[in-house]
């Protein structure tokens, strides 16, 4: 039998993987489900089964339900949900601004500070602890593994919207729309700079650093990395700096941050990409001081999940969420907006 596997989880922001199997010549007939199972490592058959029925399995290009039988020479496709596990999840009460919730999914407003899951170095505190708190009387998943489902993830010092499943199957159905590229996601940044264009797209392969692996890189298409698409539009040009509106149609790790800084528009107090140095202006003292008073109110960088959206696993339905842009983006685009209004 020859297969090949895509890992689409690596490091992005999207928590997903991707797999695809090519039937042996000489392949009896099997049920898909039993299949899978024997050549996906760490996969209970539950996992495979609740895949098939949020539609995450592909036989030639065409849904399939567990007890379809493979076939010789059958193109098998499958999208799981892959949460890290690397690491023991705890419970903490800590609290979390939800926006809505239901038997199937939760959606967070996420603080700027508060870090997704646990890893290495951030062990508790985390968007997931607190989850696991807050969903500490619902029943185990079959499987037994954690019920928090994240199939995406916003930096530790970003804010705004996530949505965290609460059953397999919602995992396995948001998973694909994120994959597929269906769902919706607009963020709002303040960056360094006047746009030449209003409007445009950052189309550029992206990839960990070769010298810092924290941060990442533009890569040549094809070298390394994996492409990455941005589209942007202005929406106020305060002179030295933008308020701009991204929309991602892939969900690569710190894509915006990247992708603006690569085109010359580095997120404002964005201390990975460069962003906390006075990049444009003048070089007066009255007019440093002012920088540093606007780094001072928003001591991170200036990026925000402000639109989300996605169709509801179990009903079909599209839900569509906004959040207001926080108290420290807001008081930071203000105290430019008035610079710029009072600047001779």
């Amino acid at each position: 039998m020859a297969e090949s596997k895509t890992n689409q989880n690596g490091n992005d922001q999207e928590l997903y993987e991707h797999y695809k199997f090519i039937a042996d010549k000489k392949q009896k007939p099997l049920r898909i489900d039993k299949f899978l199972v024997n050549r996906l490592e760490n996969t209970s058959r539950n996992k495979i089964q609740s895949a098939a029925e949020a539609g995450n399995i592909l036989v030639n290009q065409k849904q399939v339900k567990p007890n379809y039988k493979v076939k010789p020479g059958d193109v098998i496709s499958i999208v799981l949900a892959y949460p890290p596990r690397e690491i023991e999840l705890i419970p903490e009460n800590i609290p979390l601004n939800i926006v809505y919730e239901d038997d199937d999914l939760v959606v967070v407003n996420k603080e700027a500070g508060m870090v997704v899951h646990p890893s290495y170095g951030h062990y508790s505190g985390t968007l997931i602890n607190a989850m696991l708190y807050h969903m500490k009387d619902l029943p185990e998943s079959k499987d037994g593994a954690p019920r928090p489902g994240l199939v995406h993830r916003i930096d530790k010092n970003t804010s705004g919207l996530l949505v965290i499943a609460k059953n397999e199957f919602a995992m396995n159905h948001l998973a694909k729309q994120f994959y597929d590229k269906t769902s919706e996601r607009k963020y709002v940044a303040l960056a360094w700079g006047s746009f030449k264009e209003e409007s445009g797209t950052i189309d550029e392969y992206i990839g960990r650093s070769l010298r810092d692996r924290k941060v990442m890189q533009v890569f040549p298409a094809g070298d390394r990395g994996k492409r990455a698409i941005t589209h942007y539009n202005v929406i106020e040009d305060l002179g030295y700096v933008s308020v701009i509106e991204c929309q991602l149609e892939t969900g690569r790790t710190h894509q915006i941050r990247i992708h603006m800084k690569h085109a010359g528009h580095s997120l404002f107090n964005d201390p990975e990409y460069g962003g906390d140095r006075i990049l444009k202006g003048t070089l007066f003292t009255k007019y440093k001081q002012f920088v540093k008073n606007c780094f001072e109110i928003l001591p991170r960088q200036a990026l925000h999940a402000k639109t989300l959206g996605f169709i509801h696993p179990k009903t079909g339905k599209k839900m569509s969420f906004d959040s207001d842009i926080p108290e420290d983006m807001q008081k930071a685009i203000e105290k430019w907006r008035n610079y710029t209004a009072n600047r001779i």
